[in-house]
C-alpha cells in the first residue's frame, strides 16, 4: 500500500481512482464494507482503490473544548489495518483549521478530482463533508452528474440489532464488553505500547511477574482483570492484564500490567500488543498480599480454561 501524508506529494492523478473518505476510527466491519466496495469497483474499471483519512481526528481540532472521544485506533494502527484490508493507496491528510475552511465543492473539484483523479466515490449512508459539513450525498450526486464521476452509497452494516459504528464500539470497550466489541470490529480489541520498568511487585512480592505497559492508545477497556493474548515480535502468548490503580497497595497511578503465562523473558523496551479476549472481574483491594495471590491464582485457572476452549492453551 502506498501511504501519502501530504497532498503535495501527488504529482499526477491516480489511475481511475475509486475513493472512499472518512475518519475510519476502529477500521470496523462497517468500514471494511466500504473498502470491499471500493476494491470491487476498482477491479471492474481497471483502477486503484484509495482511502482518504485524516490526522488528527477533526473533532480534536474543531471542538477541543468538548473533550474529543478517545480514539479506538491510533493513526499508526489505523493505517496498518487499512493496509491489511488490501487497499492500494491511503491519503492521510493533516487536518488543520485551514483545511477545515475548504468548501464542499472545492474539496470535490480541487482535491478529489484534480489532485487525486477520482472516477468513483464510495461513501457511507450518512456521509457529510466540507466546511461546516455543508456537503452531503445529494450534493455529491449533483456534482457527479455535472463533472462525470459515479457515486456509490453503502448502507449501514448491522450485527444483531446494533448498527456498527465507532461510537457503539467505543462504548462497548469502555464498558468492558469485549466479546460484543469484537463482533462489531471483526477482531479482538487491541492496545499497543512499550514495556517499561515498574515497581516489581508482581514478581518480587507476589510471584507473578508483570510487564508494565506505557500505552500509545487513548481508549482502554473498563478497569478490571482480563484474559488476553499477547503479541511479542512474531509470537503470541496467553496472559492476564490488569487495568487500574493497584488498590491493594494504596491508590497508585493508572497502569496496564500484563502477566504472560509460562513466560520468563525480560521485555523492558519491547513493543507489545495486547488483544483483549474476556473480562474476568473488577479490580478491587485485598486485605493482604497473600489474599491477592490467591485471587490471581484463581484468575489464572479461569483464564487457562478460556484459552483451552479457544484452542490456544
Amino acid at each position: 500500500m502506498i501511504i501519502i501524508f501530504d497532498l503535495n506529494e501527488i504529482n499526477q492523478p491516480i489511475k481511475n481512482a475509486v475513493v472512499t473518505i472518512g475518519n475510519f476510527d476502529g477500521v470496523h466491519r462497517g468500514h471494511l464494507a466500504l473498502f470491499e466496495k471500493v476494491k470491487h469497483i476498482a477491479k471492474t474499471i481497471g483502477g486503484q482503490s484509495v482511502v482518504i483519512t485524516f490526522d488528527p481526528h477533526p473533532v480534536k481540532i474543531m471542538r477541543p473544548q468538548s473533550g474529543p472521544p478517545p480514539l479506538i485506533t491510533p493513526t499508526v494502527q489505523k493505517l496498518r489495518l487499512i493496509n491489511e484490508a488490501g487497499i492500494d493507496n491511503t491519503v492521510c491528510i493533516p487536518f488543520t483549521k485551514q483545511f477545515a475552511e475548504i468548501s464542499a465543492r472545492d474539496f470535490v473539484r480541487k482535491i478529489l478530482l484534480e489532485k487525486i483523479g477520482m472516477k468513483e466515490a464510495v461513501v457511507g449512508y450518512d456521509y457529510t463533508f466540507g466546511h461546516n459539513r455543508e456537503g452531503n450525498i445529494q450534493l455529491l450526486r449533483e456534482m457527479g452528474a455535472e463533472l462525470g464521476f459515479g457515486v456509490n452509497v453503502v448502507e449501514p452494516v448491522i450485527r444483531g440489532n446494533i448498527i456498527i459504528s465507532s461510537t457503539n464500539i467505543r462504548n462497548l470497550v469502555q464498558e468492558g464488553s469485549l466479546s460484543e466489541a469484537k463482533d462489531l470490529l471483526g477482531r479482538d480489541y487491541q492496545i499497543c505500547g512499550t514495556v517499561v520498568s515498574g515497581k516489581n511487585r508482581g514478581g518480587r512480592l507476589l510471584g507473578f511477574p508483570t510487564a508494565n505497559l506505557q500505552i500509545v492508545d487513548e481508549l482502554t477497556p473498563r478497569i478490571g482483570v482480563y484474559a488476553v493474548r499477547v503479541l511479542i515480535d512474531d509470537e503470541i502468548y496467553n496472559g492476564l492484564t490488569n487495568i487500574g490503580y493497584d488498590p491493594t497497595f494504596g491508590t497508585g497511578p493508572f497502569s496496564v500490567e500484563t502477566h504472560i503465562l509460562d513466560f520468563s523473558q525480560n521485555l523492558v523496551g519491547k513493543t507489545v500488543r495486547i488483544n483483549f479476549i474476556e473480562r474476568l472481574r473488577d479490580e478491587r483491594p485485598f486485605q493482604s498480599a497473600e489474599e491477592l495471590v490467591e485471587q490471581i491464582s484463581k484468575d489464572i485457572i479461569r483464564a487457562r480454561k478460556i484459552f483451552k476452549q479457544m484452542g490456544t492453551a
